[in-house]
């Protein structure tokens, strides 16, 4: 007998093809897509970032402006949520905005200045309104840097007429920005397929309560994120769209440090997903919500929803990486719409600050990680990065299941970026891949030669420190090796000093999505030295390329590569570990050429498609359900 179809809500802060930074947005795009074709009603809710509106306009096949910058929604006026911090500095952050917009476009402008009055009376009661409990921390002589602060990353609260105006006067061709704008944080910016789904605008303002007692009003797009697969369902997705707090080049910050905002902006999305539920009618059985950015959602159902049909939605909050926990300083709590008294160690506080994180711990219904390994790891002191003893407290609750990788786009069998296509069945295209890959990074063309790849952030993180250490060993033992990334300065700049002085080693600085396909494809080894590595993807790729892993065991690396069977593992975070593992893995290239073959084979037909992981979670979102609800 088939199990009910379930209504699942996804809260996250990026999402392929919309926006991305790492392999949370990934899972975002690719997850919804494979429950989506197990017969669910998926939805997703995310900020309408510029880079975001950007394929909105692509997606419907519209011209860009030469100007650049949206042009869909004028700048709402920003005001204070804290008594005690100066309106005037929030009628300074709005002019500012609709400066910005002004320049690009006149009308905009026009509009802006005949929304003045508005937007200076929606100031002014929105101060009247601040809550008891920020007025006697703006008052304390201790809490003045908080408030200063608090100030500065307030929740913007839109005038409710404007924004009604806005969300049901303007075009979809107003979404467009400069085609040469800034790219996409990885890789640039995603062109969509000739399969197109026509986004538009609700014919509604979403207005979301926060601070003290003020609303936030947000245009929403909806959409739909496209399939790889003709004609198979596709997942709604809806952006929620506020150009003050997130029309801007970077998504989480810029080159100047994270934005001092962040708090209000993630609370605007979570509280945000939950309003349009109402708006929607729409009340799903699970509500799936991603990292800190999105953590305060449990919260919020928990607190606020107990009288709504939302109260019976079960939630899952999956840890991407335990070292993004979303910490701020507790003064500005009211930015959340929450009272203090949910400021205590079973909930927001940690250290005498706000962790957002804590806060989703405590509340979901059940918590996950990327890999079952790394569920294991951050319950240590070791791994848990000071929320070990949380992690414990919910015991069983902490789950782990394997991402997935898309095998409509990595696959060798079909993938447009690599030289020749191959399989587990016919090998040889391999070696034309490595060929090719040769010439193009200027290495002499030996087929006998092993050739490295790692596709990496150059970050301490990654183990590049260790590889750095190692490089000296490892290229003497007549390989080759070329690197993929870009991060920490110092590695960008040794790494390009030492290809610059070596006919074996070549380096590219930055992401370049079809380079990456072609060292999957043309090495026939894969580095990963990596400190801690919740899942990981690239030992994923590699595997199925027949691109044999050499990773440090810890994470999802220990749970998806098996020692000498599909890959090579090592325990020590050591240079000498690295380098003797690599050593071991060319020695058997080398000397038993036949094995090293049967091993790729077995790696590439390991199954580690999405649709394997979706069933997991299936089941993982009716054990929540059950005891949220007790059926």
């Amino acid at each position: 007998m088939s199990m009910p179809r379930l209504k699942i809500l996804f809260v996250v802060s990026e999402c392929v093809p919309f926006a991305k930074t790492g392999g949370l947005a990934d899972v975002a795009g690719a997850l919804p897509i494979a429950l989506a074709a197990a017969g669910h009603d998926v939805r997703v809710v995310m900020p309408a970032y510029r880079v975001a509106k950007r394929y909105l306009a692509r997606q419907a096949g519209l011209a860009e402006h030469p100007s650049g910058g949206s042009q869909a929604v004028a700048s709402p006026a920003v005001v204070a949520q804290a008594a005690g911090a100066p309106v005037v500095a929030a009628q300074a952050a709005a002019e500012h905005a609709a400066a910005e917009h002004a320049a690009a476009e006149h009308a905009a402008a026009e509009h802006a200045a005949a929304e003045h009055a508005a937007a200076e009376h929606a100031a002014a009661a929105s101060a009247e309104a601040a809550s008891a409990e920020a007025a006697e921390a703006a008052a304390d002589p201790a809490a003045a840097p908080a408030a200063a602060e608090l100030a500065t990353a307030a929740a913007a609260v839109a005038d409710p007429a404007a924004a009604a105006a806005t969300a049901t006067g303007a075009a979809v061709a107003a979404l467009a920005g400069s085609a040469h704008a800034a790219a996409v944080e990885q890789g640039g910016e995603v062109e969509p397929t000739a399969e197109r789904f026509a986004p538009h605008r609700l014919p509604w303002a979403l207005g979301v309560p926060l601070g003290a007692g003020g609303e936030v009003w947000t245009g929403v797009w909806e959409t739909r994120i496209e399939p790889a697969t003709p004609g198979a369902p596709a997942p709604i997705v809806y952006l929620l769209e506020h150009d003050v707090l997130y029309d801007r080049d970077g998504i989480y910050g810029d080159v100047h440090g994270e934005f001092g905002d962040n708090l209000a902006r993630y609370a605007v999305l979570s509280r945000g997903a939950l309003q349009l539920c109402h708006a929607l009618n729409f009340w799903p059985d699970i509500v799936h919500v991603h990292d800190w950015q999105s953590a305060l959602v449990p919260l919020y159902i928990n607190v606020l929803e107990h009288r709504s049909p939302l109260a019976r939605a079960a939630t899952v909050l999956t840890i991407h990486n335990l070292g993004y926990q979303g910490w701020f300083n507790k003064m500005l709590l009211p930015t959340t719409g929450l009272g203090w008294d949910q400021f205590h160690r079973f909930c927001l506080e940690a250290y005498d600050s706000l962790n957002l994180l804590k806060a989703g711990i405590y509340n979901a219904t059940i918590v996950s990680t990327v890999s079952p390994r790394y569920a294991q790891e951050i319950q240590t002191w070791e791994g848990g990065e000071g929320l070990d003893g949380v992690l414990r407290d919910r015991g069983t609750d902490v789950i782990g299941i394997l991402n997935g990788i898309d095998d409509s786009i990595w696959n060798p069998a079909t993938d447009p970026h690599i030289a020749a296509t191959y399989s587990a069945e016919d090998l040889s295209g391999k070696r034309l891949c490595k060929a090719a890959l040769q010439r193009e990074m200027g290495l002499d063309e030996r087929p006998e030669v092993p050739l490295l790849g790692l596709i990496s952030r150059l970050a301490t993180q990654k183990g590049i420190d260790i590889l750095a250490g190692a490089l000296d060993h490892i290229l003497s033992l007549d390989v080759q090796l070329v690197v993929l990334g870009s991060g920490e300065r110092w590695a960008e700049e040794l790494f390009s000093r030492r290809a610059g002085s070596s006919d074996r080693f070549r380096v590219h600085i930055g992401m370049n999505e079809g380079l990456a396909h072609r060292i999957e494809a043309g090495a026939d080894l894969f580095l990963m030295p990596s400190r801690y590595e919740p899942c990981g993807l690239n030992q994923l790729y590699s595997q199925r390329y027949g691109t044999l892993p050499v990773v440090r065991a810890v994470g999802g690396l220990d749970d998806t590569v098996e020692n000498n069977i599909t890959g090579f593992k090592f325990e020590e975070m050591s240079s000498m570990a690295l380098g003797n593992t690599v050593a071991w893995a060319v020695h058997l290239y080398r000397a038993d050429p036949a094995y090293f073959r049967t091993m790729q084979v077995r790696a590439m037909k390991k199954n580690f498609g999405w649709a394997h992981a979706a069933r997991q979670y299936e089941a993982l979102y009716r054990l929540a359900i059950s005891r949220r609800t007790g059926r």
